[in-house]
Protein backbone atom coordinates (compact mmCIF):
# COMPACT_ATOMS: atom_id res chain seq x y z
CA UNK A 1 0.00 0.00 0.00
CA UNK A 2 1.00 3.26 -1.12
CA UNK A 3 2.23 6.36 1.55
CA UNK A 4 -0.11 9.37 2.13
CA UNK A 5 1.76 12.43 1.22
CA UNK A 6 2.48 16.34 1.39
CA UNK A 7 4.02 19.53 -0.17
CA UNK A 8 7.25 21.78 -0.13
CA UNK A 9 9.46 23.55 -2.43
CA UNK A 10 13.64 24.36 -2.61
CA UNK A 11 14.38 28.01 -1.72
CA UNK A 12 18.23 28.39 -2.67
CA UNK A 13 18.62 30.14 -5.64
CA UNK A 14 19.24 27.84 -9.02
CA UNK A 15 22.11 29.29 -10.83
CA UNK A 16 20.77 27.86 -14.19
CA UNK A 17 17.80 30.43 -14.36
CA UNK A 18 19.78 33.86 -14.11
CA UNK A 19 19.67 35.18 -17.26
CA UNK A 20 22.65 35.39 -19.72
CA UNK A 21 24.59 38.93 -19.60
CA UNK A 22 24.56 41.35 -22.21
CA UNK A 23 26.24 40.63 -25.87
CA UNK A 24 29.68 42.20 -25.51
CA UNK A 25 30.56 44.65 -28.81
CA UNK A 26 33.96 43.53 -30.67
CA UNK A 27 36.89 44.04 -28.76
CA UNK A 28 35.16 45.00 -25.32
CA UNK A 29 35.83 42.87 -22.57
CA UNK A 30 33.47 41.52 -20.04
CA UNK A 31 33.49 42.01 -16.06
CA UNK A 32 35.55 39.72 -14.98
CA UNK A 33 34.09 36.17 -13.13
CA UNK A 34 33.60 36.65 -9.17
CA UNK A 35 35.16 33.96 -7.43
CA UNK A 36 33.19 31.66 -5.24
CA UNK A 37 33.46 33.21 -1.55
CA UNK A 38 33.83 30.81 0.60
CA UNK A 39 31.46 29.96 3.96
CA UNK A 40 34.01 30.81 6.82
CA UNK A 41 35.10 27.90 9.21
CA UNK A 42 32.14 26.56 11.63
CA UNK A 43 29.59 28.95 9.75
CA UNK A 44 26.14 27.13 8.95
CA UNK A 45 24.26 27.49 6.07
CA UNK A 46 21.05 29.20 7.00
CA UNK A 47 18.59 27.11 7.60
CA UNK A 48 16.02 26.33 4.50
CA UNK A 49 12.74 25.73 5.56
CA UNK A 50 12.05 23.42 2.26
CA UNK A 51 14.92 21.16 2.86
CA UNK A 52 14.51 20.90 6.31
CA UNK A 53 10.43 20.05 5.88
CA UNK A 54 11.72 17.36 2.93
CA UNK A 55 14.13 15.47 5.12
CA UNK A 56 11.06 15.62 8.01
CA UNK A 57 8.83 14.43 5.70
CA UNK A 58 10.93 11.56 4.49
CA UNK A 59 12.12 10.69 8.21
CA UNK A 60 7.75 10.53 8.67
CA UNK A 61 7.07 8.39 5.68
CA UNK A 62 9.57 5.73 6.71
CA UNK A 63 8.94 5.54 10.52
CA UNK A 64 5.37 6.19 10.39
CA UNK A 65 5.45 8.10 13.80
CA UNK A 66 1.43 7.76 14.09
CA UNK A 67 1.77 4.42 13.61
CA UNK A 68 4.48 3.82 16.75
CA UNK A 69 3.57 6.12 19.45
CA UNK A 70 0.75 5.59 21.27
CA UNK A 71 -1.66 8.68 21.22
CA UNK A 72 -0.67 10.20 17.70
CA UNK A 73 -2.67 8.32 15.77
CA UNK A 74 -3.86 11.29 14.41
CA UNK A 75 -1.42 13.71 14.47
CA UNK A 76 -0.46 13.71 10.03
CA UNK A 77 3.51 14.21 10.65
CA UNK A 78 3.89 13.57 6.75
CA UNK A 79 1.74 15.98 5.61
CA UNK A 80 2.60 18.67 7.85
CA UNK A 81 6.01 18.33 6.84
CA UNK A 82 5.19 18.43 3.51
CA UNK A 83 3.28 21.73 3.50
CA UNK A 84 5.79 23.52 5.44
CA UNK A 85 8.50 22.75 2.60
CA UNK A 86 5.89 23.38 -0.27
CA UNK A 87 4.91 26.41 1.15
CA UNK A 88 8.54 27.63 1.95
CA UNK A 89 9.53 26.73 -0.98
CA UNK A 90 7.16 28.23 -3.21
CA UNK A 91 7.49 31.34 -1.27
CA UNK A 92 11.46 31.71 -1.98
CA UNK A 93 10.92 30.86 -5.51
CA UNK A 94 8.12 33.49 -6.17
CA UNK A 95 9.84 36.03 -3.76
CA UNK A 96 12.65 35.89 -5.57
CA UNK A 97 10.50 36.33 -9.53
CA UNK A 98 11.12 32.85 -10.38
CA UNK A 99 8.91 30.25 -11.72
CA UNK A 100 6.92 27.84 -8.46
CA UNK A 101 8.69 25.16 -9.70
CA UNK A 102 12.22 24.30 -11.80
CA UNK A 103 11.07 21.60 -14.40
CA UNK A 104 13.03 18.71 -16.03
CA UNK A 105 12.78 16.30 -18.22
CA UNK A 106 12.13 13.61 -14.75
CA UNK A 107 9.57 15.80 -13.32
CA UNK A 108 7.92 16.58 -16.62
CA UNK A 109 7.58 13.02 -17.13
CA UNK A 110 6.01 12.66 -13.65
CA UNK A 111 3.44 15.10 -14.52
CA UNK A 112 3.16 13.37 -17.76
CA UNK A 113 2.26 10.12 -15.75
CA UNK A 114 -0.41 11.69 -14.00
CA UNK A 115 -2.18 13.32 -16.48
CA UNK A 116 -2.42 9.72 -18.22
CA UNK A 117 -3.68 8.84 -15.29
CA UNK A 118 -6.25 11.11 -15.08
CA UNK A 119 -6.80 11.06 -19.20
CA UNK A 120 -7.95 7.18 -18.53
CA UNK A 121 -9.85 7.59 -15.54
CA UNK A 122 -13.00 8.06 -17.65
CA UNK A 123 -12.67 4.56 -19.26
CA UNK A 124 -11.68 2.98 -16.54
CA UNK A 125 -13.88 -0.30 -14.74
CA UNK A 126 -14.10 2.01 -11.64
CA UNK A 127 -13.87 5.56 -12.51
CA UNK A 128 -14.02 6.65 -8.84
CA UNK A 129 -11.10 4.44 -8.14
CA UNK A 130 -8.56 5.88 -10.62
CA UNK A 131 -9.24 9.20 -10.02
CA UNK A 132 -8.85 8.54 -6.36
CA UNK A 133 -4.79 6.61 -6.88
CA UNK A 134 -4.57 10.29 -8.59
CA UNK A 135 -5.74 12.10 -5.78
CA UNK A 136 -5.04 10.13 -2.97
CA UNK A 137 -1.18 8.67 -4.10
CA UNK A 138 0.02 9.85 -6.92
CA UNK A 139 -0.63 13.81 -7.37
CA UNK A 140 1.32 13.77 -4.05
CA UNK A 141 4.45 11.74 -5.51
CA UNK A 142 4.52 14.95 -7.98
CA UNK A 143 4.59 17.36 -5.51
CA UNK A 144 7.52 15.91 -3.04
CA UNK A 145 9.45 14.91 -6.47
CA UNK A 146 8.67 18.58 -6.95
CA UNK A 147 10.32 19.71 -3.70
CA UNK A 148 12.85 17.10 -4.32
CA UNK A 149 13.68 18.82 -7.59
CA UNK A 150 14.02 22.54 -5.91
CA UNK A 151 16.01 21.30 -2.60
CA UNK A 152 18.81 19.07 -3.65
CA UNK A 153 20.45 21.74 -4.96
CA UNK A 154 24.07 20.58 -3.59
CA UNK A 155 26.45 17.86 -3.71
CA UNK A 156 26.15 18.40 0.45
CA UNK A 157 22.55 18.37 0.41
CA UNK A 158 22.28 15.49 -1.96
CA UNK A 159 24.84 13.36 0.55
CA UNK A 160 22.38 14.71 3.28
CA UNK A 161 18.84 13.65 2.14
CA UNK A 162 20.73 10.44 1.12
CA UNK A 163 22.36 9.26 4.49
CA UNK A 164 18.86 9.93 5.47
CA UNK A 165 17.42 7.46 3.60
CA UNK A 166 19.62 5.14 4.56
CA UNK A 167 19.46 5.48 8.45
CA UNK A 168 15.52 5.10 7.97
CA UNK A 169 15.94 2.13 5.88
CA UNK A 170 18.75 0.51 7.85
CA UNK A 171 16.43 0.89 11.03
CA UNK A 172 13.05 -0.99 9.30
CA UNK A 173 16.26 -3.63 8.00
CA UNK A 174 17.81 -3.68 12.20
CA UNK A 175 14.06 -4.55 13.32
CA UNK A 176 13.28 -6.80 10.72
CA UNK A 177 16.22 -9.10 11.54
CA UNK A 178 15.72 -8.68 15.37
CA UNK A 179 11.74 -10.11 14.15
CA UNK A 180 13.18 -12.88 12.12
CA UNK A 181 16.00 -14.24 15.17
CA UNK A 182 12.91 -13.79 17.46
CA UNK A 183 10.33 -15.21 15.34
CA UNK A 184 7.64 -12.96 15.22
CA UNK A 185 6.00 -10.93 13.16
CA UNK A 186 6.68 -14.08 9.99
CA UNK A 187 3.85 -15.06 7.70
CA UNK A 188 3.57 -18.01 5.15
CA UNK A 189 6.46 -20.25 7.09
CA UNK A 190 8.95 -18.12 8.36
CA UNK A 191 9.22 -15.23 6.05
CA UNK A 192 9.85 -11.78 7.82
CA UNK A 193 7.45 -8.89 7.22
CA UNK A 194 8.52 -5.63 7.87
CA UNK A 195 7.48 -3.75 11.44
CA UNK A 196 6.03 -0.73 10.06
CA UNK A 197 3.27 -0.81 8.01
CA UNK A 198 3.09 0.81 4.70
CA UNK A 199 5.34 0.29 2.26
CA UNK A 200 7.21 -2.23 4.27
CA UNK A 201 5.16 -4.56 5.62
CA UNK A 202 4.71 -6.79 2.64
CA UNK A 203 7.79 -9.44 2.33
CA UNK A 204 8.36 -8.84 -1.13
CA UNK A 205 8.23 -4.91 -1.05
CA UNK A 206 10.38 -4.91 1.95
CA UNK A 207 12.94 -6.93 -0.04
CA UNK A 208 13.08 -4.77 -2.80
CA UNK A 209 13.59 -1.27 -0.43
CA UNK A 210 16.64 -3.17 0.65
CA UNK A 211 18.10 -3.93 -2.61
CA UNK A 212 17.67 -0.40 -3.79
CA UNK A 213 18.69 1.34 -0.68
CA UNK A 214 21.65 -1.02 -0.11
CA UNK A 215 24.18 0.78 -2.69
CA UNK A 216 23.56 4.25 -0.65
CA UNK A 217 25.19 2.54 2.48
CA UNK A 218 27.91 1.40 0.19
CA UNK A 219 29.06 4.79 -0.58
CA UNK A 220 28.30 6.24 3.04
CA UNK A 221 30.51 3.67 4.32
CA UNK A 222 33.32 4.01 1.52
CA UNK A 223 32.87 8.42 1.62
CA UNK A 224 32.54 8.49 5.37
CA UNK A 225 35.60 10.46 7.24
CA UNK A 226 35.23 8.85 10.14
CA UNK A 227 35.81 5.14 11.36
CA UNK A 228 32.06 5.07 13.14
CA UNK A 229 30.46 6.05 9.93
CA UNK A 230 32.07 3.30 8.01
CA UNK A 231 30.92 0.91 10.70
CA UNK A 232 27.91 2.10 10.99
CA UNK A 233 26.79 2.50 7.25
CA UNK A 234 28.50 -1.01 7.02
CA UNK A 235 26.36 -2.52 9.71
CA UNK A 236 22.96 -0.87 8.28
CA UNK A 237 24.18 -2.21 4.68
CA UNK A 238 24.67 -6.04 6.40
CA UNK A 239 21.16 -5.52 8.17
CA UNK A 240 19.70 -4.94 4.62
CA UNK A 241 21.27 -8.03 3.00
CA UNK A 242 19.77 -10.18 6.06
CA UNK A 243 16.46 -8.26 5.84
CA UNK A 244 16.40 -9.74 1.99
CA UNK A 245 17.49 -12.93 3.23
CA UNK A 246 15.21 -13.23 6.00
CA UNK A 247 12.18 -12.64 3.83
CA UNK A 248 12.56 -15.11 1.93
CA UNK A 249 11.73 -13.29 -1.53
CA UNK A 250 12.88 -14.47 -4.76
CA UNK A 251 12.63 -11.85 -7.11
CA UNK A 252 14.47 -9.86 -3.78
CA UNK A 253 17.25 -12.31 -4.69
CA UNK A 254 17.49 -11.74 -7.68
CA UNK A 255 17.20 -8.06 -7.69
CA UNK A 256 19.99 -8.13 -4.93
CA UNK A 257 22.35 -10.43 -7.02
CA UNK A 258 22.05 -8.49 -10.01
CA UNK A 259 22.61 -5.44 -7.72
CA UNK A 260 25.56 -6.49 -6.07
CA UNK A 261 27.29 -7.56 -9.35
CA UNK A 262 26.80 -4.06 -10.72
CA UNK A 263 28.13 -2.62 -7.79
CA UNK A 264 30.87 -4.95 -7.97
CA UNK A 265 31.59 -3.84 -11.07
CA UNK A 266 31.56 -0.10 -10.33
CA UNK A 267 33.54 -0.37 -7.02
CA UNK A 268 36.28 -2.95 -8.45
CA UNK A 269 36.84 0.03 -11.36
CA UNK A 270 37.44 2.74 -9.00
CA UNK A 271 38.00 1.25 -5.33
CA UNK A 272 39.15 -2.53 -5.98
CA UNK A 273 40.09 -3.04 -1.89
CA UNK A 274 36.37 -2.25 -1.18
CA UNK A 275 34.83 -4.55 -3.91
CA UNK A 276 37.34 -7.39 -1.89
CA UNK A 277 36.09 -6.55 1.22
CA UNK A 278 32.53 -7.02 -0.03
CA UNK A 279 32.55 -10.22 -1.69
CA UNK A 280 34.59 -11.68 1.45
CA UNK A 281 31.67 -10.28 3.28
CA UNK A 282 29.03 -12.19 1.58
CA UNK A 283 31.65 -15.42 1.55
CA UNK A 284 31.29 -15.45 5.02
CA UNK A 285 27.82 -14.67 4.92
CA UNK A 286 27.00 -17.97 2.82
CA UNK A 287 26.81 -20.30 5.11
CA UNK A 288 25.21 -18.63 7.63
CA UNK A 289 22.03 -18.62 5.16
CA UNK A 290 18.80 -20.83 6.62
CA UNK A 291 18.15 -23.91 4.25
CA UNK A 292 14.83 -23.13 3.84
CA UNK A 293 15.88 -19.75 2.07
CA UNK A 294 17.95 -21.77 -0.48
CA UNK A 295 14.95 -23.73 -0.92
CA UNK A 296 12.50 -20.87 -1.47
CA UNK A 297 15.15 -19.94 -4.28
CA UNK A 298 15.37 -23.05 -5.81
CA UNK A 299 11.61 -22.70 -6.45
CA UNK A 300 12.34 -20.12 -8.96
CA UNK A 301 13.11 -23.14 -11.32
CA UNK A 302 11.77 -25.86 -9.84
CA UNK A 303 8.12 -25.77 -9.52
CA UNK A 304 8.05 -28.85 -7.31
CA UNK A 305 9.45 -27.08 -4.02
CA UNK A 306 7.23 -24.38 -3.96
CA UNK A 307 4.82 -25.39 -1.23
CA UNK A 308 2.54 -22.38 -1.98
CA UNK A 309 2.08 -22.19 -5.29
CA UNK A 310 2.81 -18.94 -5.75
CA UNK A 311 4.82 -19.55 -8.53
CA UNK A 312 2.37 -20.65 -10.55
CA UNK A 313 -0.24 -18.03 -9.63
CA UNK A 314 2.34 -15.59 -10.77
CA UNK A 315 2.62 -17.09 -13.93
CA UNK A 316 -1.15 -17.13 -15.01
CA UNK A 317 -1.08 -13.34 -13.60
CA UNK A 318 1.50 -12.50 -15.85
CA UNK A 319 -0.81 -14.43 -19.21
CA UNK A 320 -3.70 -12.24 -17.49
CA UNK A 321 -2.53 -8.85 -17.30
CA UNK A 322 -1.02 -9.18 -21.01
CA UNK A 323 -4.32 -10.18 -22.65
CA UNK A 324 -5.64 -7.40 -19.84
CA UNK A 325 -3.22 -4.87 -22.14
CA UNK A 326 -4.49 -6.15 -25.13
CA UNK A 327 -8.12 -5.80 -24.31
CA UNK A 328 -7.51 -2.39 -23.45
CA UNK A 329 -4.33 -1.22 -25.09
CA UNK A 330 -4.89 2.82 -25.30
CA UNK A 331 -6.28 3.26 -21.95
CA UNK A 332 -6.00 -0.12 -19.67
CA UNK A 333 -8.60 -0.96 -17.05
CA UNK A 334 -7.59 2.61 -14.65
CA UNK A 335 -4.70 3.21 -11.98
CA UNK A 336 -4.95 0.41 -9.69
CA UNK A 337 -7.67 -0.92 -10.97
CA UNK A 338 -6.41 -4.76 -12.23
CA UNK A 339 -7.11 -6.58 -8.89
CA UNK A 340 -10.82 -5.35 -9.70
CA UNK A 341 -10.70 -6.31 -13.29
CA UNK A 342 -12.37 -9.52 -13.01
CA UNK A 343 -14.21 -11.06 -15.98
CA UNK A 344 -15.38 -14.17 -16.87
CA UNK A 345 -12.68 -16.75 -17.10
CA UNK A 346 -9.95 -15.32 -14.72
CA UNK A 347 -8.30 -17.71 -12.59
CA UNK A 348 -6.75 -15.03 -10.25
CA UNK A 349 -9.00 -12.93 -9.39
CA UNK A 350 -8.67 -9.86 -6.75
CA UNK A 351 -4.59 -10.29 -7.47
CA UNK A 352 -2.03 -7.60 -8.25
CA UNK A 353 -0.12 -8.50 -11.58
CA UNK A 354 3.12 -8.84 -10.16
CA UNK A 355 5.42 -7.09 -12.29
CA UNK A 356 5.81 -3.28 -12.97
CA UNK A 357 5.31 -3.10 -16.34
CA UNK A 358 2.56 -4.93 -17.03
CA UNK A 359 0.33 -3.21 -14.31
CA UNK A 360 1.46 0.30 -15.47
CA UNK A 361 0.43 -1.67 -19.50
CA UNK A 362 -2.73 -3.01 -18.53
CA UNK A 363 -3.82 -0.28 -16.12
CA UNK A 364 -3.06 2.88 -18.36
CA UNK A 365 -2.75 1.64 -21.82
CA UNK A 366 0.10 2.49 -24.18
CA UNK A 367 0.27 5.71 -23.32
CA UNK A 368 0.87 5.07 -19.81
CA UNK A 369 3.55 2.82 -20.61
CA UNK A 370 5.52 5.47 -22.76
CA UNK A 371 5.40 7.60 -19.66
CA UNK A 372 6.37 4.98 -17.10
CA UNK A 373 9.08 4.02 -19.70
CA UNK A 374 10.25 7.43 -20.30
CA UNK A 375 10.80 7.48 -16.56
CA UNK A 376 12.89 4.29 -16.43
CA UNK A 377 15.18 5.91 -19.07
CA UNK A 378 15.97 8.86 -17.64
CA UNK A 379 16.84 6.77 -14.12
CA UNK A 380 18.62 4.09 -16.64
CA UNK A 381 20.41 6.99 -17.89
CA UNK A 382 21.50 9.25 -15.07
CA UNK A 383 24.45 7.53 -13.99
CA UNK A 384 26.07 8.68 -17.53
CA UNK A 385 24.66 11.77 -17.89
CA UNK A 386 26.18 13.01 -14.54
CA UNK A 387 29.82 11.32 -15.70
CA UNK A 388 29.66 13.12 -18.46
CA UNK A 389 28.65 16.39 -17.02
CA UNK A 390 31.29 15.62 -14.62
CA UNK A 391 34.15 15.76 -17.44
CA UNK A 392 33.08 18.96 -18.79
CA UNK A 393 32.52 20.58 -14.91
CA UNK A 394 36.22 19.30 -14.01
CA UNK A 395 37.96 20.45 -17.32
CA UNK A 396 38.30 17.76 -19.01
CA UNK A 397 36.15 18.35 -21.84
CA UNK A 398 35.43 21.42 -23.97
CA UNK A 399 32.49 23.64 -23.59
CA UNK A 400 30.30 23.81 -26.55
CA UNK A 401 30.08 27.78 -27.55
CA UNK A 402 30.83 30.01 -30.05
CA UNK A 403 35.13 30.19 -29.78
CA UNK A 404 35.56 27.02 -27.53
CA UNK A 405 37.15 25.33 -30.22
CA UNK A 406 40.53 27.65 -29.26
CA UNK A 407 40.27 26.50 -25.87
CA UNK A 408 41.24 22.21 -25.67
CA UNK A 409 42.62 22.29 -22.42
CA UNK A 410 42.76 24.04 -19.13
CA UNK A 411 39.30 24.79 -18.39
CA UNK A 412 38.55 25.88 -15.12
CA UNK A 413 37.14 23.48 -13.06
CA UNK A 414 33.41 24.53 -10.98
CA UNK A 415 33.74 21.67 -8.86
CA UNK A 416 36.09 21.19 -6.22
CA UNK A 417 38.02 17.11 -6.86
CA UNK A 418 36.40 16.33 -3.39
CA UNK A 419 32.77 17.02 -4.93
CA UNK A 420 33.86 15.13 -8.09
CA UNK A 421 34.91 12.28 -6.47
CA UNK A 422 31.71 12.51 -4.71
CA UNK A 423 29.19 12.76 -7.72
CA UNK A 424 31.24 9.72 -9.53
CA UNK A 425 30.80 7.59 -6.79
CA UNK A 426 27.20 8.20 -6.26
CA UNK A 427 26.15 7.69 -9.98
CA UNK A 428 28.13 4.73 -9.72
CA UNK A 429 25.58 3.65 -6.90
CA UNK A 430 22.93 4.98 -8.27
CA UNK A 431 22.91 3.19 -11.08
CA UNK A 432 23.50 -0.36 -9.24
CA UNK A 433 20.36 1.08 -6.87
CA UNK A 434 17.76 1.86 -10.10
CA UNK A 435 18.98 -1.54 -11.75
CA UNK A 436 18.60 -3.38 -8.38
CA UNK A 437 15.20 -1.89 -8.13
CA UNK A 438 13.87 -2.42 -11.69
CA UNK A 439 14.74 -6.62 -11.58
CA UNK A 440 12.76 -6.58 -7.82
CA UNK A 441 9.93 -4.58 -9.92
CA UNK A 442 9.88 -7.12 -12.54
CA UNK A 443 8.02 -9.24 -9.51
CA UNK A 444 5.91 -6.54 -8.04
CA UNK A 445 3.34 -3.97 -8.56
CA UNK A 446 5.60 -0.70 -7.18
CA UNK A 447 4.70 1.72 -10.19
CA UNK A 448 2.59 4.16 -7.96
CA UNK A 449 4.68 3.63 -4.58
CA UNK A 450 7.50 5.71 -3.34
CA UNK A 451 10.53 4.27 -3.74
CA UNK A 452 10.93 4.62 -7.47
CA UNK A 453 10.49 8.12 -7.46
CA UNK A 454 12.74 8.79 -4.39
CA UNK A 455 15.65 6.75 -6.53
CA UNK A 456 14.90 8.72 -9.45
CA UNK A 457 15.30 12.06 -7.66
CA UNK A 458 18.75 10.80 -6.16
CA UNK A 459 19.84 9.82 -9.47
CA UNK A 460 19.00 13.16 -11.63
CA UNK A 461 19.87 15.42 -8.82
CA UNK A 462 23.80 15.43 -9.79
CA UNK A 463 23.03 16.10 -13.00
CA UNK A 464 20.84 19.02 -12.59
CA UNK A 465 23.37 20.24 -9.79
CA UNK A 466 25.95 20.33 -12.21
CA UNK A 467 23.93 21.89 -15.16
CA UNK A 468 23.70 24.44 -12.60
CA UNK A 469 27.17 24.88 -12.47
CA UNK A 470 28.05 25.11 -15.46
CA UNK A 471 25.32 27.78 -16.77
CA UNK A 472 27.06 29.75 -13.96
CA UNK A 473 30.49 29.51 -15.12
CA UNK A 474 29.21 29.97 -19.00
CA UNK A 475 29.85 33.84 -19.35
CA UNK A 476 33.26 33.87 -17.60
CA UNK A 477 34.33 30.70 -19.94
CA UNK A 478 32.59 32.53 -23.25
CA UNK A 479 34.57 35.95 -22.22
CA UNK A 480 38.04 34.03 -22.27
CA UNK A 481 37.07 32.18 -25.03
CA UNK A 482 36.55 35.25 -26.93
CA UNK A 483 39.46 37.23 -25.68
CA UNK A 484 41.65 34.08 -27.19
CA UNK A 485 40.33 33.79 -30.00
CA UNK A 486 40.82 37.92 -30.96
CA UNK A 487 44.66 37.79 -29.76
CA UNK A 488 44.80 34.45 -31.87
CA UNK A 489 43.49 36.90 -34.97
Amino acid sequence: MTERLVFGYGTERHVGQTPDPPSLRPGEQGPAPTPETPRPAGKRERRDWAFTGLLAFTAALYFRPQDQIPGFAWVPFAEISAIIGLAAMAYGRVTRGLSLTRLTPELIGIAALGFVILLTAPFSIWPGGAVGTFTNVFVKVLLIYMLMVNTLTSPDRLHRFMRLVMLVTGYIATRAMFDYLRGINLIENGRVQGAIGGMFQNPNDLALNMVAVLPLSVLVAIRSKTTAGKLGAAFLGCMMIGAVTATHSRGGFVGLAVMVLILGVQLARRQPAAAGAGALVILLALPFTPSSYWERVSSITDSSLDASGSREARRILLREAWRTFLHFPLYGVGAAQFPNYNPPGRVETWRETHNVVLQVASELGVFGLLAFGFLLVRAFAAGRITRRLLRRASGAAPPRWPGAANIRAGQPAVISPDERQYLDAHAGAMMAAVIGWFVCALFASVAYSWTFYYLLALAAAPHTILADRLAQHAPARRTTATRLAEVRV
